[in-house]
């Protein structure tokens, strides 16, 4: 594979190499990945706003049936049903909590890397390197 290890390729076609290619080379996988992070925390939002609906239906289809057993002449034995709909409830809830906890994960993720990114733009605007990075003489042109 041509041009392996930390060189990227400029605008222009010129290679970069060194600290300012790895940073050009990360700004841009973190340019190409950031459209699927934002679709997935989209849908992970909707799928959590539909699993906080059909919690409220469980609930409310649980207080009928509770309802309509109180009001039967004839005895129909409803318990199984409600407690079936409960531990429904309950798995809603548990898959609910876990895709919070994700989008959570998500969300300081795609701040961190945004933070990075900010560093990094930083450092390669004042020409400054941390200590232990090689500086890399001018790039002249051929």
């Amino acid at each position: 594979m041509a041009g392996a290890g930390s060189a990227a390729v400029s605008g222009a076609g010129t290679p970069v190499a060194g600290p300012a290619g790895r940073d050009l080379f990360a700004e841009g996988l973190l340019e190409f990945l950031r459209p699927a992070v934002q679709q997935l925390d989209s849908h992970v939002h909707a799928v959590r706003e539909s699993q906080v609906e059909l919690r409220e239906q469980i609930d409310n289809l649980a207080t009928e049936l509770c309802r309509i057993n109180e009001d039967q002449k004839v005895a129909l034995d409803l318990d199984p049903y409600v407690k079936k709909l409960l531990n429904a409830r309950r798995r809603v809830v548990l898959v609910n909590n876990i895709l919070q906890n994700a989008q959570e994960r998500l969300r300081r993720l795609n701040h961190s890397v945004a933070k990075e990114t900010a560093r990094r733009r930083a450092m390669l605007d004042s020409g400054v390197y941390p200590s232990g990075s090689p500086k890399m003489p001018p790039h002249k042109a051929q």
